[in-house]
């Protein structure tokens, strides 16, 4: 009887690359991804090495090192990271591999979590390096032992691309047995493969070229592409993907009769497509964000003469934006083969007033959790330097203080310091101060600040300190102390790394006091040069996980005038009440104390017990 298990997506994938025999496990946490390496650094007992990385290229390279001794490594990111691992991606795909590498990115179609809505499937074409895209949490486990087969057979590495909701769907995941033989490290030279100077890279990129018969013909025949003909020749369907579960859902429940294929590979199964479009008058396709099928099987009709109808995203109506599901594919259905939809059920009366019982729900934009240092931090910053001031901000939960108006740029990760230097050079007279936090400083902030300082940017940076990567789930960094498995390691002070770096402005002080955070702040705008002020607090759940506790506020309301300069703090323990014009503080509250600071009428003071 085989095993089964109620599984998170990435926790699948995590057993996935157990199954297959994976040795070296590296990435950068991201939302949809962080999971995968979460689950393996926590697991008790382990034949593998993983770690996280302090940015997505570095841990490509490391996974890409191991791969060249011959052993089996992954590499995990989310979508734009892989623009940040983009370097050194194009050209392993010249050198390729000795044993096995798998790149895992988690793509984030309608940006719950991300900037953009990429599609990584492009960079596959980009590169020419072979991209797997599983339909199932179930499909994706099952996906990785094979791309670990596939990479190691091509010689190549392997593009395994997940979405949010495979990684952070749940399923019952049936269990395969785990791979126990592991190949030993042994790297073996050979400059005119490793060392890609131009001689070496133009006969490479050849090898790339031909190798790409070889691929086309493995995930042909591979398990994830797979065609279902009908004796109806009018229809055809090609989904990709997550797309073919919510697709072939769709077709059931419109009772359309209608042949299909679904792709889960990239380059796609060109044979199937010509199958396919000989045996269809109309080839309907659905795939996530960019129309990367649909494009080579427009291609393929081309080079056969057929007259086939092609529907996707082109001309419409399949959307190009945000993520599909089966009531869109069924709104496709329906528009491109006339089905009738109802719109409302019938049991409602035709004098019904829906805007009497309709709710008009308060906005609910996402905020920092109450008691967040950055919400002091930003406090300050808005104080010293002025509502005029521009303020670049980076990618973390900081980027949240656009509530404190402390956020005019987001950009990309470690972004904020270098927009800063450029705006500083295009000749802007306005202060600025930017910000950034510890684990993105790590990233790729710090070659932003090295370049700030080489160039003499007259800007402010700030590190804002919470001791942790809290945006994706808490995951240790360099300034911690902590491994990926909490081993302790060394740990990286963000004063002297600033200092090493030529910054000779440096100063750290605790957000929570504001009168002290005001004062260095102040002393950074005076300075003439690249300032950095580290606004360091460890995270509240972090602080509330680790035992410390700080007794809870309340309000006074008879010395309370309602003025809201508590209210206007941001901090979500905090409400006011219209009717008796007072403020108060609820459950909450984490007892931070930054709000009493700012009460000028002593109306703030700890719970009594």
């Amino acid at each position: 009887m085989s095993t089964r298990e109620y599984m998170l997506g990435n926790v699948a994938i995590a057993r996935g690359i157990v199954e297959g025999g994976g040795q070296v496990i590296s990435g950068y946490p991201g939302t949809p991804s962080s999971e995968i390496i979460g689950e393996l650094a926590g697991m008790k007992e382990r034949d593998f090495y993983v770690e996280w990385s302090v940015n997505e290229k570095v841990a490509l390279e490391v996974a890409a090192g191991a791969a060249m001794t011959g052993v089996r490594s992954v590499v995990t990111m989310k979508h734009v990271g892989l623009n940040v691992a983009a370097d050194p991606l194009l050209t392993l795909a010249y050198t390729g591999v000795e044993g096995s590498m798998v790149i895992i990115v988690a793509d984030d179609p309608s940006c719950h979590s991300s900037q953009n809505e990429q599609d990584t499937r492009r960079y596959s074409q980009f590169s020419l390096i072979p991209c797997l895209d599983p339909c199932t949490p179930q499909e994706a486990k099952d996906m990785m032992p094979y791309a670990f087969e596939l990479s190691n057979k091509l010689q190549m590495p392997v593009i395994f691309r997940s979405t949010t909701r495979i990684s952070h769907g749940k399923s019952d995941i049936k269990l395969g047995s785990v791979e126990k033989t592991r190949p030993a490290a042994d790297f073996r030279k050979d400059l005119e493969r490793w060392v890609m100077v131009p001689k070496h890279a133009r006969v490479q990129h050849g090898h790339l070229l031909e190798l790409q018969k070889n691929i086309l013909e493995e995930l042909e025949n591979s398990p994830w592409n797979e065609l279902e003909l009908n004796n109806d020749p009018k229809t055809g369907v090609i989904a990709s993907g997550i797309a073919s579960v919510y697709a072939k859902e769709a077709l059931i429940r419109e009772g359309v009769n209608a042949s299909f294929l679904k792709i889960g590979t990239f380059p796609v199964p060109e044979n199937k497509i010509r199958i396919l479009l000989e045996n269809s008058e109309r080839i309907i396709i659905f795939e996530e964000m960019e129309p990367v099928v649909e494009e080579q099987v427009r291609i393929i009709a081309q080079e056969m003469g057929s007259g086939v109808e092609i529907i996707g995203k082109r001309d419409g109506p399949v959307p190009r934006e945000f993520e599909l599901n089966t009531d869109v594919c069924r709104d496709v259905l329906a528009e491109v083969l006339g089905l009738e939809r109802p719109v409302v059920p019938d049991e409602v009366t035709e004098d019904f007033d829906y805007n009497a019982c309709r709710l008009e729900l308060p906005m609910r934009p996402p905020v920092m959790c109450p008691g967040c240092s950055h919400r002091a931090s930003f406090h300050v910053m808005k104080k010293v330097y002025g509502k005029d001031a521009i303020f670049p901000s980076d990618i973390g939960c900081y980027t949240l203080g656009i509530q404190s108006g402390t956020v005019d740029t987001t950009l990309c990760m470690g972004g904020s310091i270098t927009v800063a230097s450029g705006m500083y050079q295009a000749g802007e007279k306005k202060p600025i101060c930017c910000s950034i936090g510890d684990s993105t400083f790590f990233h790729t902030g710090m070659n932003g600040l090295l370049n700030a300082i080489y160039n003499k940017a007259d800007i402010t940076v700030t590190i804002v300190d919470n001791r942790t990567t809290a945006m994706t789930g808490h995951q240790p960094n360099p300034g911690m102390g902590k491994l990926a498995t909490g081993e302790d390691t060394v740990e990286v002070s963000l004063e002297e790394l600033c200092r090493g770096m030529g910054a000779e402005f440096v100063e750290t002080v605790d957000p929570y006091d504001l009168e002290k955070t005001e004062e260095v702040f102040k002393r950074a705008k005076d300075y003439k040069g690249t300032s950095v002020v580290i606004t360091k607090q460890l995270c509240v759940i972090d602080a509330k996980r680790s035992g410390i506790r700080r007794d809870p506020l309340t309000i006074d309301t008879e010395k309370c005038t309602g003025c809201k300069i508590c209210v206007n703090l941001g901090c979500p323990a905090i409400e006011f009440n219209t009717e008796i014009k007072k403020a108060s503080i609820n459950m909450m509250c984490t007892g931070c104390g930054v709000c009493a600071l700012l009460c000028k009428f002593d109306a703030i003071s700890e719970v009594k017990k």
